[in-house]
């Protein structure tokens, strides 16, 4: 079967005057900096050996991941990712870029990758120094030294600090004891850890002299090289999960293992002989937070994993809906395409719309991540920015994927259900990209903190009259940072006519101003709600902070709209050619107008919008937006550039416009014979006199 997506940008004579997609310089620029690298990975994910068998065991589906890493490191890969001093590339951006795109031959593929040298040497390379670096990385990077990631505890996941695990030191044998005093800390859900793992980098409470300085990772092995577990040490597997079954997860528990003091990753905190500890960093909570942050990658990944899921999931829908036929509505004959009836619209181009949101997110996300792990923009301000930016959109990525691939299976009805479409097999497998690196939820708080830190800055001893101009939006057009809280330029009132009704919010800078105007909003009033806390008894003060808790978060979420916005918007701005510029203007209006009829309710109880224009914005979308989009989904998914074989599902590749097309001559032929059966209910000839 041959790809029936149309990839030219041509169209009909008479449709001329219609704007054109570009799809070939729209590829490339959703492909990004690293597009070379995007491309070179999409090809080797393309070969047999390293695309999924539906239907093995999980035993089968683990030893043949097992063996597509191997793959990987003869490809060389995962150098990219490491020092040069070990052999490495350090293209953090490019090593990022050609990681995603292994989740389309594979998702098991993607993260046990990640979970080698994207965790366990990641952790080695960031928290430890050179010595540990020469010593464990060549064989980290070679798979001789298969490793896990050990920090999520079964009682503890998001909570990292308050881990069980401890790790006390011996002066007397300059020894680290590594322990797991009760069942629920447990080192629990470690890829590589019920079968493959020899090492472990293992996050524990650091004990010396009797005082705890907080979790630090220590470099621990745990197999020998025919795979028993070393003394002190157990094990479970986690056994059958709901995806990702090419990972042998499990449990790890230590009983007084001992390790040498050199096994301490060293670079934000040490000890010495005698068991006095030092590091360049004096706050505990800093230091805490420092050690996290040089692992932000894995976020980074999955935020950019799930924009490419959805751009398969969407590829597979919208080709399928263009050809697949239901119901003769408008002929006596023929049946309809179903992407041409408005409710398949709507179900899926608002999420093609937002699927390049987060594309084109995603780049500057990749791009600030390459900046600070670089060298190049690497302040402790950059690496803030950097961290509100992984927690902001790794949650809406993560939600979106698992939404845009619900829906593209339900648009292809019981063919989407089946395992040879792929849909439903990725909806397993990324279910849980939405709690791991960072339950989403709790990422978005961490979002919302920030944004109050921001807010708490700029009107420290403020009076009521400058917080009340703020809450109005009265307070100039600078932005404070590319990740904090915005400003904005004016004040939003809703002052339109029906004429102006949806003119009004057509235009880029009034979308900027209600997305931007919500977010700034919620935040001041859950700043007025909390400005007190700090006066109040501790359990009072968390009570209140409590109560507001799923406001902050969902002032989160807002944010992270307006940043996939404001990202779309900018690259629409750089498309030089004319018919890309206006269809992408189109699709960007889709976003902005969606989510601004998504929170409706909250614009009307606030006054910005009137009733009159949230029902303008409704009716532009089902009448102007989805009708002129329609004839341009199968280029906006054409420059996602996914090739038959990373497709992989046949009724995207053709299968369905075969069936289709056979159906259309059989009933053809009959009419045209005149062997068509005569319907119940036909009308009856008129009979002649």
């Amino acid at each position: 079967m041959s790809q029936t997506i149309d990839r030219t940008s041509k169209v009909p004579a008479a449709q001329q005057e219609k704007p054109v997609v570009d799809v070939a310089a729209l590829g490339e620029r959703l492909m990004g900096r690293w597009a070379a690298e995007r491309r070179a990975s999409r090809e080797l994910a393309a070969t047999p050996a390293m695309q999924r068998i539906p239907g093995q065991t999980m035993a089968e589906h683990r030893e043949r991941v097992l063996e597509q890493l191997k793959i990987l490191v003869e490809h060389k890969s995962v150098h990219k990712a490491f020092p040069k001093s070990v052999g490495g590339l350090e293209d953090a951006g490019g090593n990022i870029a050609q990681f995603e795109e292994l989740l389309l031959a594979d998702p098991s593929l993607q993260i046990k990758s990640g979970v080698q040298w994207g965790l366990f040497g990641a952790a080695v390379m960031h928290l430890g120094t050179e010595k540990h670096h020469t010593k464990w990385l060549p064989g980290i990077m070679s798979l001789e030294i298969p490793g896990a990631f050990a920090m999520t505890e079964t009682g503890h996941g998001s909570d990292v600090s308050a881990v069980g695990t401890t790790a006390t030191y011996d002066e007397s044998t300059q020894e680290f004891v590594i322990h797991t005093p009760f069942r629920a800390a447990w080192k629990d859900y470690l890829g590589n850890a019920a079968l493959h793992g020899e090492a472990a980098v293992v996050f524990a409470q650091l004990i010396t002299k009797g005082v705890n300085h907080g979790v630090h990772a220590f470099y621990v092995d745990i197999r020998d090289k025919d795979k028993n577990f070393l003394p002190g040490i157990g094990g479970e597997d986690d056994g059958l999960k709901g995806g990702l079954n090419g990972i042998d997860n499990g449990r790890l528990h230590f009983t007084n293992v001992r390790i040498p003091r050199e096994n301490l990753l060293n670079r934000y905190g040490d000890v010495a002989e005698d068991g006095t500890y030092s590091s360049p960093i004096a706050s505990p909570g800093r230091r805490f937070f420092t050690m996290l942050g040089t692992l932000v990658q894995g976020r980074v990944s999955l935020d950019g994993a799930s924009v490419v899921a959805s751009k398969l999931a969407l590829t597979i829908a919208l080709s399928y809906g263009s050809q697949r036929r239901q119901f003769t509505a408008a002929s006596d004959t023929e049946e309809e395409v179903i992407l041409d009836y408005q409710r398949h619209q709507r179900r899926l181009l608002p999420r093609l719309a937002e699927t390049y949101a987060m594309s084109f997110a995603h780049d500057v996300f990749l791009e600030k991540f390459d900046a600070v792990f670089t060298g190049r923009a690497d302040t402790d301000e950059d690496r803030q920015d950097l961290e509100t930016l992984a927690a902001a959109l790794k949650p809406l990525s993560t939600w979106a994927a698992l939404d845009i691939l619900q829906e593209a299976r339900e648009a292809c009805g019981g063919n989407g259900f089946l395992a040879e479409n792929r849909l439903t097999l990725l909806r397993a497998d990324m279910d849980i990209y939405a709690t791991f690196e960072g339950d989403n939820n709790v990422l978005l708080q961490l979002v919302a903190k920030r944004l109050l830190t921001d807010y708490s800055k700029k009107f420290a001893g403020a009076d009521a009259g400058a917080l009340a101009q703020y809450v109005a939006g009265q307070v100039g057009d600078a932005t404070l940072n590319r990740t904090g809280l915005r400003k904005l330029a004016q004040s939003i009132v809703d002052f339109g006519s029906t004429a102006r009704s949806v003119g009004y919010v057509r235009d880029a800078d009034a979308q900027r101003q209600l997305l931007t105007d919500r977010v700034q909003s919620m935040i001041a009033e859950i700043a007025g709600r909390l400005r007190d806390a700090g006066k109040l008894p501790k359990m009072e003060a968390a009570q209140l902070f409590n109560s507001n808790q799923n406001a902050l978060i969902e002032a989160a979420r807002a944010h992270g709209e307006l940043l996939q916005w404001e990202a779309f918007t900018e690259a629409v701005e750089g498309i030089e050619d004319a018919g890309t510029r206006q269809v992408l203007t189109w699709l960007r209006d889709l976003f902005g107008l969606g989510l601004i009829e998504k929170h409706a309710a909250w614009y009307l109880i606030h006054g910005r919008i009137s009733a009159q224009r949230a029902q303008a914005i409704t009716s532009y979308i089902d009448d102007r937006l989805l009708p002129r989009l329609r004839e341009y989904a199968l280029p906006l998914v054409a420059a996602f550039e996914l090739s038959p074989e990373l497709i992989g599902a046949p009724i995207a590749l053709g299968a369905e416009k075969e069936r289709q097309d056979e159906a259309m001559l059989y009933y053809r032929e009959q009419r045209e014979s005149g062997t068509a059966p005569i319907a119940e209910k036909a009308p009856a000839k008129p009979v002649r006199a």
